[in-house]
């Protein structure tokens, strides 16, 4: 099990990014949360399996449309969490 605080930045507000970011989630078996950030980035923490946090990353890198246009991710690795027990969005 592995856990990643991730912030995206881009053009990755106002196109679907977090809806994007959760379905991308539930179809790789990853829990955690996404949120927009006022600076215009998203800030996603992630935890999954070893194989699907990768395809997890992978996929949130290339965004969900052609709208979205991701510049840039940083990658921190988390202690694990276990408190999370599904991907939710946050406000």
């Amino acid at each position: 099990m592995r856990e990643f605080h991730l912030i995206v930045e881009g053009k990755v507000q106002g196109v679907g990014f977090r809806y994007f970011t959760q379905s991308t989630a539930m179809e790789n078996n990853i829990t955690g949360w996404v949120k927009n950030l006022e600076d215009g980035s998203v800030e996603i923490v992630a935890q999954g399996e070893e194989n699907d946090i990768h395809t997890f990353i992978d996929k949130v890198r290339k965004g969900p449309s052609m709208f979205a246009k991701v510049s840039n991710i940083g990658i921190e690795k988390n202690p694990i969490d276990t408190t999370f027990k599904k991907f939710e969005i946050r406000h």
